[in-house]
């Protein structure tokens, strides 16, 4: 779970840096918290995927551009996914 959170504020952090609106959905050992609705992935220009294990309702993402990486990676390497 640690690397849920981690991950997300990774996100938060560059997207604030970089002045670039996020919202950011996590699904861990607690549930799914700040959950997308269907208007903020209509309106999306891309989604994120950092996940270890499946995420539920995955095919909300279907139709719109998206990445899948690992959270660990993301933590790592934020800058090179988010730009």
């Amino acid at each position: 779970m640690a690397h849920t959170f981690m991950a997300a504020n990774k996100i938060i952090a560059w997207a604030n840096e970089h002045n670039i609106e996020v919202k950011v959905e996590t699904q861990g050992s607690d549930g799914v918290k700040n959950r997308l609705t269907k208007q903020d992935i209509a309106s999306a220009t891309a989604i994120i995927l950092a996940t270890d294990v499946p995420i539920q309702d995955a095919e909300r993402f279907e139709n719109i551009p998206h990445l899948q990486t690992r959270t660990q990676e993301l933590i790592k390497h934020t800058d090179r996914y988010l730009r």
